[in-house]
């Protein structure tokens, strides 16, 4: 298969090698360009790819990606982060989209893993990364966009036949924060040298939020909503949705009661839901929380998994043990199944 996948790294040796072994088993080229690393990265990659090359970091993350994808061999490329490793990919069914799906965009399913306190969490989402270099290029310092190289041009997109796993949000508090530093600095010079643009205020909204930064997270995601913006649009989904947890973790939970009026554009995904009930649970709406997270349980649609399943079966369970109605407790208890933290409480009930 003519396909080439094309990875930028830095410090990433653990990380990229793992990456790299996922992807021994494919039939691809691989290009892996190395922004500086100094702890062997470069020298482990040549272990597995002939296809090494450097870049002169310059602080723009779109001009990295766009060197590696110039220096594959082929037009068609798949381009993936060092801590992203492929779980799977149906190659007899990817050749058969890439000559059905000539000209678009392919969709990989990619599963980021991230700490909520000390549990590790899951969530799913569909992001832009095979595409023919020829029709479409990156573009933005940081958290760059896949565009047409004809502005004009309409980008249609499939669903390829490609998953992955993600690591990066797996940080310890000061990583994250440092993380979060960077990417606001970069965002901020974008926005200064740009213009204000929605997509970059999410951006930056999202970097303060992983900042604990609530209070301006909620800022620039209010500013980019008073666009008007396309409500399918999967970062519009998340902003919302974020901005709805930023709200209520920096003290503004009654304002986020103002999210009632989003059910008719948002409510049709248990992720919007699961987020009602947060907000209503901390308002003090009790029934009003259960119910929603029973709406999201019914929806059966959750990007961020088990918030249609068992994570919501848990607060419901939470929220009626603190009513002391232990039956109703134990009942959604159950219905969490093997999530420890609701088989904890479950147990304490029953000793009762």
């Amino acid at each position: 298969m003519e396909l080439s996948v094309c990875i930028i790294t830095k410090n990433e040796r653990e990380n990229l090698k793992k990456c790299l072994k996922a992807l021994k088993s494919y039939p691809f080229e691989v290009v892996v360009v190395d922004t500086g690393s100094t702890d062997g990265t470069k020298e482990m990659a040549q272990r597995f790819t002939d296809a090494v090359h450097d870049f002169a970091w310059c602080n723009d993350f779109a001009k990295a990606k766009n060197y590696a994808v110039a220096k594959a061999s082929f037009d068609m490329v798949l381009v993936l982060d060092s801590d992203e490793y492929v779980t799977e990919i149906d190659l007899a069914r990817l050749e058969e989209q890439l000559r059905q799906h000539w000209g678009e965009v392919g969709r990989i399913t990619r599963k980021n893993y991230m700490y909520e306190g000390t549990e590790v969490r899951s969530g799913i989402e569909q992001i832009n990364r095979l595409f023919d270099r020829r029709l479409f290029h990156y573009k933005g310092r940081i958290h760059e966009q896949l565009v047409g190289i004809d502005e004009g041009a309409d980008m249609t997109t499939y669903q390829a036949a490609i998953q992955a796993d993600h690591s990066g949000y797996l940080l310890s508090p000061e990583e994250k924060k440092r993380k979060a530093h960077r990417n606001i600095g970069l965002l901020e010079q974008m926005l200064s040298d740009e213009g204000e643009e929605p997509y970059l205020l999410y951006q930056l909204g999202k970097s303060y939020y992983m900042a604990g930064q609530y209070e301006k997270a909620a800022a620039n995601f209010g500013r980019a909503l008073e666009y008007d913006l396309d409500e399918r649009l999967e970062y519009v989904i998340d902003m919302v949705e974020t901005y709805g947890y930023a709200l209520v973790n920096s003290g503004q939970a009654q304002t986020a009661l103002g999210f009632e009026g989003l059910i008719d554009a948002f409510g049709n995904g248990s992720d919007f839901w699961f987020l009602m009930g947060f907000i209503y649970m901390n308002n003090e709406m009790y029934a009003e929380a259960v119910n929603a997270y029973e709406q999201a349980v019914r929806l059966k649609n959750a990007r961020m998994v088990g918030a249609d399943s068992w994570l919501a079966y848990y607060n419901a369970g939470v929220i009626c043990e603190c009513l002391e109605q232990m039956q109703r407790a134990a009942a959604y208890y159950r219905k969490a199944g093997g999530y420890a933290p609701a088989r904890a409480r479950l147990a304490v009930i029953e000793r009762k």
